[in-house]
C-alpha cells in the first residue's frame, strides 16, 4: 500500500500530473491541503530552470477545477449550498459573493489554505456571478502564486530536496495521504448528496395530485 501511494505521489509531480493536482485542488471532491504547491515547489526544485513553466500548469489545472465548482454552484443553486457548506460559513461567503463580484472573490484564490476558498467558488456559481471577471481574476492571481513559490524552490532547491531525503517528510506525507482519503470521502459524499436532492423550486413546480 506504501509503495501504491509513493507512485500516486510520482505522477502527480510530472506535467501532466501537476494540471490534474491543480484541477482536483479547486475540485469539491479532493481534500489535499497544500497539496499544488508542494507539487510545483518540488517541481521547481528538481528542475529550477523550469519553475515558470510549472506554475503555468498548475494554474491550467486548478482554472479547470474551479470551472467544474463552479458549474455544480451552479446547478445546485443557492439552496443546494446548504448541504455543501457549513451555515455559518455559508452566511460570511453570502456577504462577500454576489453577481458582480467576479473579481474580488477570483483575487481570493491568492490566499493559500486553510482559507476555504473553493466555498467562495461554488456560491460564485450558485448566486450568479460573472465567470469571465472571476476565471481571468483567478487564472492571474495564481499565476503569480505559483511563480513566487517556484521561483523561491528554484534558489533554495537543494536543502528542499535534502529535507525530502529526511523521516519527517516521508511521516508528514503520509499523514496528508490520509487526510487526503478521509476529506475527499466525505465530500464527495457531501457533492451526491447535493445533486440528488430535489431544489425547492423544482419540488414547487410539480403539479398536485389533489
Amino acid at each position: 500500500m506504501r509503495a501504491f501511494f509513493y507512485s500516486l505521489l510520482g505522477y502527480f509531480l510530472t506535467p501532466w500530473g501537476i494540471i490534474l493536482m491543480g484541477a482536483l485542488d479547486s475540485s469539491l471532491i479532493f481534500f489535499l491541503p497544500l497539496g499544488i504547491d508542494f507539487a510545483v515547489i518540488i517541481l521547481a526544485a528538481r528542475k529550477p530552470e523550469l519553475f515558470w513553466l510549472y506554475a503555468i500548469l498548475a494554474t491550467v489545472g486548478s482554472v479547470i477545477g474551479a470551472a467544474v465548482t463552479f458549474w455544480i454552484g451552479r446547478k445546485v443553486g443557492e439552496h443546494g449550498l446548504t448541504l455543501l457548506i457549513k451555515p455559518s460559513r455559508l452566511e460570511r461567503v453570502r456577504n462577500r459573493v454576489g453577481a458582480h463580484a467576479g473579481i474580488s472573490v477570483g483575487a481570493l484564490a491568492i490566499i493559500p489554505p486553510p482559507f476555504p476558498f473553493t466555498a467562495f467558488v461554488l456560491a460564485s456559481g450558485a448566486f450568479g456571478g460573472n465567470p469571465w471577471a472571476f476565471f481571468t481574476t483567478l487564472a492571474g492571481v495564481r499565476v503569480v502564486r505559483f511563480l513566487v513559490e517556484g521561483g523561491l524552490a528554484a534558489i533554495y532547491g537543494r536543502r528542499i530536496l535534502s529535507w525530502m531525503q529526511s523521516t519527517v517528510f516521508q511521516v508528514a506525507i503520509g499523514i496528508l495521504i490520509a487526510l487526503a482519503v478521509i476529506g475527499t470521502i466525505v465530500s464527495g459524499i457531501a457533492v451526491l448528496r447535493s445533486t440528488r436532492r430535489p431544489r425547492k423550486r423544482d419540488l414547487e413546480s410539480v403539479p398536485s395530485s389533489q
